[in-house]
């Protein structure tokens, strides 16, 4: 991978304060991007979810649904 030589620079410096290799500095990088993208594109289909009120308002009676499968046979365990 080719990086600019800013990049190189801070991730040099990166590296030296926080006594971890750079290719280790890159992966972490990349590991929370991806996230950040997840959790975007999630943020992105509940918005898009939300802007139609009768899809919407499946989505929340199927929570409800699940919610109460979810305390289903917990008093039987005590």
């Amino acid at each position: 991978v080719r990086v600019t030589p800013e990049t190189r620079a801070i991730l040099q410096e990166l590296s030296r304060e926080s006594k971890q290799s750079m290719q280790g500095l890159l992966a972490k990088a990349v590991e929370q991007y991806r996230r950040q993208l997840v959790l975007q594109r999630a943020n992105e289909a509940y918005a898009a979810l939300r802007a139609h009120p009768g899809e919407w308002s499946k989505e929340q009676e199927e929570r409800r649904i699940w919610d109460g499968a979810l305390a289903d046979d917990l008093e039987s365990s005590e």
